[in-house]
């Protein structure tokens, strides 16, 4: 009752006796304050979740976008219109040789080109299907390359097989709307040493690339006649193939035809499947001799991996014309646009003929009024050597289209640069048959004094590749057929590395040219090229002031150095250029590089110069270029008074050598189960802070690039160093690396041989002859005294490249500072090509 009571009451509003023994208010309030302190937690805990998360998410937003900018092209337009290279804009230039890494082989300059091209093998010789097509220095050719090439519309190539001769000619005629016309002339001869007249297949081929189709036409059950086909690019075309004669107007000879028509995963595996479709069981029987089995192409089935499904959109045509024949002989393969009205004739026989000597004798007019080696009083010996480096320039040219793989430190894996064409020279056919950064300046030198405009192209393929950070990737290698060339750890670039931005020494002399000759044509386009390359060109010498800074304001230092240098007597700077000249032993931070400082000065100066021409401001490159020029830092920075030259500074010690491991095989334990002893390095005095005073190219760099004054006293120590045998005087060309280097002629590892440490290279002795006829012509202490070695050292060079060509059939990559023989890979027509600008004093 009682309980109810209290209900009612409660509930009616009467007031219990006990309501009025109130509630202590201090307990009250110290649970609203604990309550408060808790919702106080709380809210501060929700509130750094909440900035925890969005500080995660902005990070790999910010990630993500760094590791996006990698893969970012500039975001200024286009040097190039992306149709700049169509028969539409440029017609002359459409077809050509550029695919360097083939003996022989045409394509145009498009994303999906149809590809032409030759095979070739010696039939019934002690190496059986010894197949010629790509370049490869195993082949051991007794030598290859142009005799002729003007760079657009022919060329003469000569190729020395063991015991025979290919010469291979093409001429293009302009019409149409795709490029026009071309044909091919090919000419097989015995050597006068070959014991009998050689039997040889030549195969010629025609491959389409993920688009277009080809249609084999056939007569006389295996003689391929012809090829007709399309493409987006080329519209309708055909290509007939002649039959083998004993030379021009002469009757047939006998031969043996074969054909194969099959698809293609791609232009990289072309060798590989004619190679795997070879049969032995035809016969050759000519009319007087006897009846012997050759290799022939007969049938190719295309295999798949297991599980690995066939992608119809990924295969390509593939024909293969096969004719066998006994040397001498000569076949002509005509290409004929269909889009080419009132066409005169056709370009075989006679018209060929007529047609080749008319270039032949224009191309040896314009060698002469643009190199003048006649009226200097070479001999016609030194002239064709000399037309011949050209050529192989210039026949060298490359038109590549495809992706770069590329990596940041903010990309986990490698990634794809954006799709794009390069229009490029490549340093080598055989061993470099890519675009190289640093190589290309360099190129540039000579093509720009042959063909102006062709360099002001090549130029801007180049930057237009630059991305958003302003980093061009300093190796180009765009395709499969590319990347099969190249061993795997090279193929990724990392943005975060250099090459010596040469592109600024061609520029240099388009300038020059601008300036001189204002009037020519190639003068008239320069202007609005400059406009267009500028905002890259600002981005591009930005990217090298900040990323390759110094330690010390107005320093430089080359990143990407080997960081494993335990493995490495001297940790390479392929970054550089040099790739293992000796650098500061211990790579660090504190490094400061001469060559780049250099380049860095070379590159202001012009920058100057060109924001000066198109009215930008100028004043930030002025101010750069003269304190960068001013003798007195660079003495502060890089003069070593110990060894009285210039050099680099870091962590360095010179106590260092290679050493076998020494790996501890117990009694009784078979040795192979233990790891196999390597090469390392021994460190016998610890690095400290010093100049390297290492005495070779790197010490030359303020004096190669025309940066000291001409009164400086520092001219002196070089010339000195210069014309001292036992450093770097040689009667072949400057070396490398004195000889009293202790690294000098010294292996890297034990798998990696002396590089840049004694060899002479033809492009710094290039920059070391300009110096020297720029010091030699200037009023200054040291005039005299430079133009004699200007003379002596530019003779020297001159006398053993080309002496070394016509003993061993080749340009070499290098050569031996002992004896000047070739050495490197070959032939290499890139840089020591610049043999013929030494030849025409062209600096």
């Amino acid at each position: 009752m009682g309980r109810r009571r209290k209900r009612v009451a409660t509930g009616d509003g009467v007031p219990s006796p006990k309501k009025e023994e109130k509630t202590p208010a201090p307990p009250r309030k110290e649970k609203k304050k604990k309550t408060d302190i808790g919702k106080m937690f709380i809210n501060i805990s929700i509130g750094l979740c909440i900035f925890s998360l969005i500080w995660f998410f902005y990070a790999l937003y910010m990630r993500s976008s760094l590791a996006k900018r990698v893969v970012t092209l500039h975001p200024s337009p286009r040097v190039l219109d992306a149709n700049s290279s169509s028969p539409a804009v440029s017609p002359e230039r459409y077809w050509g040789t550029y695919r360097p890494q083939v003996y022989f082989g045409m394509k145009t300059r498009s994303p999906r080109s149809v590809v032409t091209g030759l095979m070739w093998m010696r039939q019934f010789a002690e190496m059986d299907a010894n197949l010629r097509h790509t370049c490869e220095q195993g082949d051991h050719l007794l030598g290859y390359g142009w005799l002729m090439h003007d760079g657009v519309s022919f060329g003469v190539q000569e190729v020395h097989d063991r015991d025979f001769t290919l010469t291979t000619e093409f001429v293009k005629r302009m019409g149409g709307d795709h490029g026009g016309d071309w044909t091919w002339r090919i000419t097989a001869k015995q050597h006068s040493t070959a014991s009998s007249a050689p039997v040889i297949s030549l195969m010629f081929y025609a491959a389409t690339d993920i688009q277009g189709s080809l249609q084999a036409h056939v007569e006389e059950k295996n003689r391929l006649s012809s090829v007709t086909g399309t493409s987006e690019e080329l519209g309708n075309f055909k290509i007939t193939f002649g039959k083998p004669t004993a030379g021009e107007g002469a009757i047939g000879k006998y031969a043996r035809y074969n054909y194969l028509q099959t698809k293609s995963p791609g232009l990289d595996k072309l060798t590989d499947i004619v190679k795997n479709s070879l049969n032995h069981k035809f016969v050759f029987s000519p009319p007087k001799g006897e009846k012997r089995h050759y290799f022939a192409v007969d049938s190719y089935k295309v295999t798949n991996h297991q599980n690995q499904q066939k992608d119809p959109k990924m295969e390509s045509d593939f024909v293969v014309h096969q004719v066998t024949v006994q040397t001498p002989f000569q076949i002509e393969v005509l290409f004929e646009s269909g889009s080419f009205r009132e066409r005169p004739d056709q370009l075989v026989g006679s018209v060929l003929t007529d047609e080749l000597e008319k270039r032949k004798v224009a191309f040896d007019e314009k060698f002469e009024s643009t190199f003048g080696l006649q009226a200097k009083g070479f001999t016609s010996s030194h002239i064709k050597f000399a037309m011949a480096a050209l050529s192989n320039m210039l026949g060298g040219m490359g038109y590549f289209f495809g992706q770069s793989v590329v990596q940041s430190v903010y990309n986990e894996h490698p990634v794809l640069y954006p799709e794009g064409p390069l229009f490029t020279a490549v340093p080598s056919r055989s061993f470099f048959p890519r675009g190289f950064l640093w190589d290309e300046g360099f190129h540039q030198l000579l093509i720009s004094k042959w063909d102006t405009q062709l360099t002001q192209e090549v130029i801007a393929h180049w930057l237009d590749l630059i991305n958003v950070e302003g980093w061009i990737p300093r190796e180009q290698i765009l395709d499969d057929e590319a990347r099969s060339k190249v061993p795997s750890e090279f193929i990724v670039q990392h943005n975060e590395n250099a090459n010596p931005p040469t592109l600024f020494l061609a520029l240099q002399e388009l300038l020059e040219q601008l300036d001189a000759q204002p009037e020519l044509s190639s003068s008239q386009t320069m202007l609005p090229l400059l406009k267009r390359l500028y905002p890259r060109l600002q981005i591009w010498f930005e990217w090298f002031n900040t990323t390759q800074a110094g330690p010390l304001a107005n320093s430089y230092r080359w990143r990407g150095r080997d960081k494993d240098t335990n493995l490495f007597l001297n940790p390479k700077t392929l970054t550089s250029g040099l790739d293992d000249y000796p650098r500061a032993s211990h790579p660090s931070a504190d490094e400061r590089h001469v060559d780049l400082y250099c380049w860095m000065t070379l590159a202001s100066g012009i920058m100057a110069n060109v924001a000066r021409i198109l009215g930008e401001p100028h004043q930030v490159y002025e101010n750069t270029h003269r304190t960068l020029s001013n003798n007195d830092l660079l003495n502060k920075l890089h003069w070593s008074e110990n060894l009285h030259a210039f050099s680099d500074y870091g962590n360095h010690t010179q106590a260092v050598s290679l050493l076998q491991e020494k790996v501890f095989v117990p009694p009784g334990q078979p040795r192979h189960q233990f790891p196999v002893t390597r090469w390392v390095r021994s460190v016998r005095k610890a690095p400290k802070l010093q100049y390297v005073n290492a005495l070779g190219y790197v010490s030359l760099f303020p004096f190669l690039l025309q940066i000291l004054a001409p009164d400086s006293p520092k001219i002196e120590h070089i010339l000195r160093d210069i014309q001292d045998p036992e450093r770097l005087w040689t009667p072949y060309g400057l070396r490398s690396l004195s000889r009293s280097d202790p690294i000098y002629m010294k292996r890297n590892t034990e798998h990696d041989a002396p590089y840049w440490r004694g060899p002479i290279w033809i492009n710094i002795n290039y920059l070391a002859v300009r110096a020297l006829h720029h010091y030699g012509s200037i009023e200054g202490p040291y005039k005299e005294k430079a133009a004699i070695l200007y003379q002596e050292l530019r003779t020297n060079i001159i006398n053993n490249v080309y002496k070394q060509y016509m003993e061993t059939g080749y340009i070499w990559e290098q050569y031996n500072d002992s004896t000047g023989r070739g050495q490197g890979s070959h032939p290499f027509t890139g840089w020591s090509a610049l043999t013929v600008l030494i030849m025409a004093e062209e600096y």
